[in-house]
């Protein structure tokens, strides 16, 4: 890796590290104002343990080794990365550039499981679904057999997107709904926190999809103009939808088109060109926007809409590099789109690697929220839930307004 390409890297992971406070944002400002604190130390504590985690294991899990399913120990409490050796580096900014990706993964389950689970709880929940979840499935696509089927992603549909999109599903299921749900409403407290989030996430994600890209060439500039069309065009179907159908154009509705759109183009960044994003976009938004109301009509208290948004934003994004990869345009060796001569492997291949995905993500979260919650529980009383988390997880309010606002909004 030259010194151009490890600027862009450094600074990529920065703009993935800033991801997370954007999403503890966003994710604050649609939560309600006893519980803000709460959604912010949830992805926080994703800061401070999956880092350590991710060195001590987690990237030689992932990463090393020629196996299938899973690596080995290798390169565990980085053995062999440093900055003397023949990569100069390389190696070492590979595992914090990745280290960042692991880091936003399982905090995108939080915002599911908002204003009822233990912090204890989710404390515990982060770095086992790392280990067992998230590294595995991370291998499979990255250097495993998903992707030696030919399945693509560029940065993370797949492994990021819809694996933490199926396990919000597996551990609202298990944790219940809210109490009044879905009878009492649970607006955002603070869409100005909401749009910020998004801003944040908007300018974070461009390190996340161009850096992929791993040197600063044509394929970065690709993914950063990929990025910054697909979400334009998401939030702008997503606030037409709400126009036509409800009568108004929403700041919710445009944050949550902005953010599916991010997701939505987040495995094919790479490998899609002209307006492909913009038709992706498009799509995504007008799927996404219905997609947040089946929670309603399935019964399952998604809180702060984890699947509607990363689940089927990054579902129907992965599934779209099989119409739209364009190999040619990159001269690159993968399978082409439907579009693109390709016929229907490719879209094969990304449906195989999904299906398996979705059925290991769901099953293994399901088992580790019902082991947490025949041990120590994974919800807090009814009493907690009704007076805030804030208070009774953290001792703590975020806005000293008096008595009366600490109790609800």
């Amino acid at each position: 890796m030259d010194t151009g390409d490890a600027a862009w890297v450094l600074t990529s992971s920065a703009l993935v590290l800033f991801m997370t406070p954007g999403l503890a944002l966003f994710y604050g400002g649609m939560d309600r104002t006893r519980n803000v604190l709460n959604m912010l130390m949830m992805n926080f504590w994703c800061l401070l343990v999956i880092p350590i985690l991710w060195v001590v294991v987690g990237y030689s899990l992932a990463q090393s080794g020629d196996g299938a399913l899973l690596g080995n120990l290798d390169m565990a409490f980085l053995r062999g990365l440093g900055i003397t050796g023949e990569d100069g580096g390389s190696g070492l900014l590979t595992v914090a550039f990745l280290g960042m990706f692991a880091v936003i993964t399982p905090a995108l389950i939080s915002g599911a499981v908002a204003d009822r689970m233990k912090f204890s709880a989710w404390a515990i929940f982060a770095p086992a679904w790392l280990l067992l979840v998230f590294v595995p499935v991370f291998k499979w696509v990255y250097g495993g057999w998903i992707g030696d089927r030919g399945a693509l992603d560029f940065a993370g549909g797949t492994a990021i997107h819809v694996n933490a999109g199926i396990a919000a599903l597996a551990a609202v299921l298990v944790l219940g709904r809210r109490r009044g749900w879905p009878s009492q409403g649970h607006p955002p407290h603070s869409m100005p926190l909401v749009m910020m989030g998004t801003g944040i996430l908007w300018f974070g994600w461009f390190g996340f999809n161009a850096g992929s890209a791993l040197a600063a060439n044509g394929q970065a500039i690709q993914a950063f103009m990929n990025t910054f069309l697909a979400a334009a065009a998401a939030g702008l179907s997503w606030g037409f939808v709400e126009k036509f159908r409800d009568g108004h154009f929403t700041n919710l509705g445009v944050a949550s088109g902005i953010v599916a759109g991010l997701v939505a183009i987040t495995p094919g960044a790479g490998f899609v060109a002209g307006m492909s994003p913009i038709w992706i976009g498009l799509a995504t938004g007008i799927i996404c926007c219905y997609a947040v109301g089946l929670k309603n009509r399935a019964g399952y208290d998604d809180a702060l809409d984890v699947v509607g948004v990363h689940f089927v934003g990054g579902l129907v994004g992965s599934l779209a590099i099989g119409l739209f990869a364009d190999p040619a345009f990159f001269g690159g060796e993968f399978m082409a789109g439907s579009f693109y001569g390709g016929g229907l492997d490719l879209l094969g291949a990304q449906a195989l690697g999904n299906a398996a995905t979705i059925v290991y993500s769901f099953a293994v979260t399901a088992l580790i929220m019902l082991a947490l919650k025949a041990t120590i529980g994974v919800r807090v009383s009814d009493d907690v839930e009704n007076s805030g988390l804030d208070l009774a997880e953290h001792a703590e309010a975020a806005y000293s307004t008096g008595s009366a606002s600490l109790a609800g909004h």
